[in-house]
């Protein structure tokens, strides 16, 4: 699979794992969302990141006690989708 492919293989994944937490269509959701936009909670966020693990055989660095501590990026879909896909290469390396 080549960089360029991953890289989207993982964006969409990611964008559905969150859809599929918020209840939403994958089309609804926007790069520049939330997790507040989406309507996910702390259980839909600790969800999302269990998915996110076993989705791509990743540990994701999270913390659900202290979030904003944790050094994984949950600030926007993009943002998560950029500390996975980085998770992913460092996995990859």
């Amino acid at each position: 699979m080549t960089q360029m492919t991953e890289a989207v293989a993982v964006k969409d994944r990611v964008i559905a794992i969150l859809a599929e937490q918020a209840v939403m269509d994958v089309s609804d959701i926007r790069l520049e969302d939330s997790l507040e936009d989406l309507g996910l909670d702390s259980l839909g966020l600790v969800e999302s990141i269990f998915a996110i693990e076993e989705a791509f055989d990743i540990s994701v660095p999270f913390n659900a006690n202290a979030p904003d501590r944790s050094g994984f990026d949950i600030s926007s879909v993009a943002a998560i989708i950029a500390a996975v896909e980085g998770l992913v290469a460092q996995r990859a390396a």
